[in-house]
This record gives structure tokens, C-alpha cells and sequence, in this order.
């Protein structure tokens, strides 16, 4: 109807305290009007009395009466609000648990579209429409919801923390750059929060490292466990083989030997469990922190960025892993030393087994090496691809070079020094020529 309430026009029955539709509307006499309870707060904690408008100063508390007129149109406006959907948005939803709800909204509270840092207000999408069309309210600076508004304003001054001081790392409003800030080196929240955050993305590529690395030493560690219980076996194998042939009187060895196994292996196990909890933890604790960099690297709510940023600016402080690793524990000698405890007469069986075993173990470190010509003894000849080698009868008139085998003696060599031309992973160069010394003959294929 013709004296219907539009929807453009719902601003003129705010109340610019509350920003809610007038309730009892009284006008002061500069002509503003405002909600009898909201003018009466304002001038009981605000003296002199103030217009909150223009400013206009009145040397006595003005007497308040209500504008019936101004009444009987708040109650249409409340009337057909009730009526017409789209005075309130129908798509809006109720806040729900963790989102920020309108602080305008009577129950129930609908989820808050905007929060004004001057109002340190949260506003649902009807209540923040006169800040979008009141050109007072349009200056306002408006942020993505957000709680606790009053934890953003100086609690000396009572205004917004729009400044960022760098002296003392903390975040304060413009009159402090005038007192307890003054002289510091000061900038806007806005400017730090540009220059801090793409810091951020150092420091989550830090911490994805940081995983990647402690999920690497995982695997490592497993492969060591791994690796350490192949050796374990092979070990309890050939003892259970060695003392099985034996009397019962050697029985006793063989429960000794067992034991001493299976204690390395526990060891190592134990060690390793200590470190992959160690390394678990210390990726939850960087996926935490991983977590919290993506959310805040991404907020754009200045004041949240740059309270949190130096508390995650760098990747903690950890453990360094580069030279942690879980060594299998060596069996050498283990099955050897319980065999000599034997008795006299099961001497030499015990050692035929035991060169038997240890012939073994020394094959399983066979790699594909070729043999260097110039580290050659002269009466050695080596095949044109450097795989196989055998005794010549004649001492070739060779050039004399550091690293050649200085003496022969039957079949072994006096060693100077000695070159690999491919990488040995098992064995070092020196444990390389001592197989090969093991292997050398008439005739030698490595």
C-alpha cells in the first residue's frame, strides 16, 4: 500500500547506539532520535551531554520523551517485517556452535555476515545493511567475523589497534604512537600483515620438510629393524644347526648363545621403537603447527595474523636426525665364541661348521666390482673387462705406480693402498680387498 514501509528505507528505524529498530525512540533536540534506553546509557557513562550524532553539546541532561509519531511507524515497520520475508533475508541461517552469531539478533541469534572493528559489533546480513548505506556507517571498517571485538581495542585509550609496533612486538591503537609508543618504529596492522605473510610460506615449507625428513628416518629405522632381524635369524639359524649336532652336554651353549641374540635384538628394537614415538610425535606436533600456519596464513583478519605470527613465524625447535640411526648389532664372532667353550674332543667338527658358516656370510657381500690394472701385482692378469683375474707365470715389466700391490706371497697380497672404481654400498674399500685376497688362486672371478 501507499503507506507501506519499504525495504530501502528499514535504516531510517535504526538506532545508530544499538543499530537495532527503534524500542521507545525519544528525539533530543538537535533532532536526532534515538532508543530511550540507549540514549540513557550513553549520557550515564558519557558526561557532558553529547549528542552521539553531531556532537552537539547541551549544558543539562535534555528531558526524553517518546515520538509517538516516530513509534506508530517502528510498530508498521515491525508489523509488515513480520510479513515480508525479504525485509530479512529467508536464506540466512542461525548461528551454529563455533561461527560467530549477530550481536543485533534477538534469539535466535542468525550467523554474523561482518564485524565493525569502530562499532566492535558482529552483524548478520539485515543488520549489516546500514553500514553498507548510511554514508557514516559506510566509513566503518568492516572484517570477517570475529569474537571477542573488545580484545581489538586499547584498553588506555579505548580505540581500535590499527597500529603494529615493531619495537615491542605488539599491536597498538594511534594515541599510543603518541605516549608509551613514542619514538618506536611503528607501522599499520594492514602493512605488516602484507610484509609478514609471505614469511609464512617459509616457514610451512620448513615444516613440510621437517615431516618429510622424520618420515624418512621412519623408514629408515624400519629397514634397520629390518635388517637387523634378518641378521638375527641367519645367526640363530646356524647356531640352532651348530648345536643340534652336538651332544646334550652343548645344549647349555646353545641356550646362552640364543639369549645373547636375542638381547641385541631387543635392544635395537627397543631403540628404534623409542625412535619412531620420538619422530611420531614430533610430526604431530609439526602437522599441529602445519595446520595452524595454512589457517593463518590464509586469514585475512590483520590483527588475529599478526598476534599470532611471531608465535609461528619459524618451524620449532626440534631434534636433529641427521645422525640418528639404528645400528644392527654385529653377530661376528657370537656362534665362534660358545663353539671354543666346547669340549675338546667336538674341537675340529665345531670348526669345519664354523668355516663352513663363515664362508657363507662373506659370499652374501658379493658386489659387482672390476678390478683396477694399475693396483695389479705383475704377475697377476686381469680380463679385458676387468672381471676375472689369474696367475701368470712371468713378472710383467709394469710402470711403477703408488697404488700398485707391492709384495706377493703365495696367495696373498702386502696392500699399499687400493682404488674401487664402482660404489660399494655393503663394504668399504679394505673389507673389498680382503675378499678378493680370500678368493685369490690360480684362478679368481669376482
Amino acid at each position: 500500500s501507499g503507506g507501506s514501509v519499504q525495504d530501502s528505507d528499514v535504516y531510517h528505524f535504526l538506532c545508530s547506539i544499538c543499530l537495532d529498530v527503534f524500542t521507545d525512540p525519544v528525539a533530543i533536540p538537535c533532532g536526532d532520535t534515538f532508543c530511550k534506553s540507549c540514549i540513557s546509557e550513553h549520557w550515564r557513562v558519557n558526561v557532558p551531554y553529547k549528542c552521539p550524532m553531531c556532537k552537539e553539546e547541551f549544558n543539562t541532561k535534555p528531558q526524553l520523551k517518546i515520538n509517538t509519531f516516530i513509534k506508530e511507524m517502528v510498530a508498521q515497520f515491525r508489523h509488515e517485517a513480520q510479513h515480508e520475508p525479504n525485509i530479512y533475508s529467508s536464506d540466512q541461517q542461525a548461528a551454529k556452535p563455533g561461527e560467530v552469531p549477530c550481536d543485533i539478533c534477538t534469539e535466535p541469534k542468525l550467523k554474523a555476515l561482518k564485524s565493525c572493528l569502530m562499532c566492535l559489533t558482529s552483524y548478520c546480513q539485515t543488520h549489516l545493511e546500514p553500514h553498507l548505506t548510511v554514508p557514516a556507517l559506510k566509513r566503518h571498517q568492516l572484517i570477517h567475523p570475529v569474537e571477542n571485538l573488545e580484545d581489538r581495542m586499547c584498553r588506555k585509550h579505548d580505540k581500535p589497534l590499527e597500529v603494529f609496533c615493531k619495537t615491542d612486538h605488539t599491536c597498538i591503537c594511534h594515541h599510543c604512537t603518541y605516549s608509551d609508543h613514542k619514538g618506536h618504529d611503528v607501522t599499520p596492522l594492514k602493512d605488516e600483515h602484507e610484509e609478514q605473510k609471505p614469511k609464512l610460506k617459509k616457514t610451512e615449507a620448513e615444516i613440510k620438510q621437517m615431516i618429510q625428513e622424520r618420515r624418512l628416518k621412519i623408514q629408515e629405522i624400519q629397514r634397520s629393524v629390518e635388517l637387523s632381524k634378518n641378521a638375527a635369524d641367519r645367526e640363530t639359524a646356524e647356531g640352532v644347526g651348530v648345536f643340534t649336532a652336538l651332544m646334550e652336554s652343548v645344549r647349555r651353549g646353545l641356550d646362552q648363545l640364543l639369549e645373547k641374540i636375542q638381547e641385541k635384538q631387543r635392544s635395537t628394537e627397543k631403540q628404534a621403537e623409542d625412535f619412531i614415538k620420538e619422530l611420531e610425535q614430533e610430526i604431530c606436533e609439526l602437522e599441529k603447527r602445519s595446520t595452524e600456519v595454512k589457517q593463518l596464513s590464509g586469514s585475512e583478519d590483520h590483527h588475529h595474523f599478526v598476534q599470532r605470527f611471531t608465535c609461528v613465524k619459524a618451524a620449532p625447535s626440534m631434534k636433529t636426525w641427521t645422525k640418528v640411526s639404528v645400528r644392527p648389532p654385529s653377530y661376528e664372532g657370537t656362534v665362534e665364541r660358545a663353539v671354543s667353550e666346547l669340549e675338546d674332543k667336538l674341537r675340529e667338527d665345531m670348526k669345519k661348521m664354523v668355516v663352513k658358516a663363515g664362508l657363507k656370510r662373506v659370499q652374501q657381500y658379493e658386489v659387482d666390482l672390476t678390478l683396477d690394472p694399475d693396483t695389479a701385482y705383475p704377475t697377476l692378469i686381469l680380463s679385458d673387462d676387468g672381471k676375472q683375474v689369474h696367475h701368470g707365470d712371468e713378472k710383467k715389466n709394469l710402470p711403477d705406480k703408488p697404488q700398485r700391490f707391492t709384495f706377493y706371497y703365495g696367495n696373498i697380497h702386502i696392500i699399499s693402498s687400493v682404488k674401487c672404481k664402482t660404489s660399494i654400498n655393503i663394504l668399504n674399500c679394505k673389507q673389498i680387498c680382503l675378499v678378493f685376497l680370500l678368493f685369490l688362486s690360480k684362478t679368481a672371478i669376482v
